[in-house]
């Protein structure tokens, strides 16, 4: 009889795991969200977007591919075939990749040491001896031209 009292002063219902409180429920007719949902930012959408599913046929195969392949492979098949707009966009996105990768350029190639200059001078030499031999047995005089690289 006791308990009878209590559910009629305070409750109809005992409260617990999946049953909260009369004054904490959604009220009828009102949405549990009512602003909505969160709308999605540009990358979010381009990614999602990118990411599903496509049919195509390749070499006489069907294969499902996402977006994202797809558009990957035109733009490669594209630059091969001399579209330069294709190729200049195809080498921007590598640049962008390889950045974001941190992929270091090549270091730029050592200046001339001395070393290197007597073995350009020795080829340079060699090159103009023959050159003057050749003209020699065609019956010509040197030309001031080859006098390059002389002090």
């Amino acid at each position: 009889m006791s308990q009878n009292k209590m559910s009629e002063n305070k409750r109809d219902y005992e409260v617990g795991r999946g049953k909260p409180p009369v004054h904490t429920r959604f009220k009828k007719g009102q949405s549990g969200n009512p602003r909505g949902p969160r709308p999605k930012n540009l990358p979010a959408l381009l990614v999602e977007a990118l990411n599903e599913k496509v049919t195509v046929t390749i070499d006489g195969e069907r294969r499902e591919i996402t977006k994202r392949e797809a558009v990957a492979t035109q733009l490669v098949n594209k630059s091969t075939g001399a579209d330069l707009r294709a190729t200049k966009m195809l080498i921007d996105t590598l640049k962008d990749a390889e950045k974001k990768a941190g992929v270091t350029q090549p270091p730029e190639p050592a200046p001339f040491t001395a070393a290197d200059e007597e073995v350009m001078a020795t080829f340079i030499a060699r090159l103009r001896q023959s050159w003057e031999e050749e003209l020699q047995q065609k019956g010509t005089e040197p030309a001031h031209c080859l006098d390059v690289g002389k002090d």
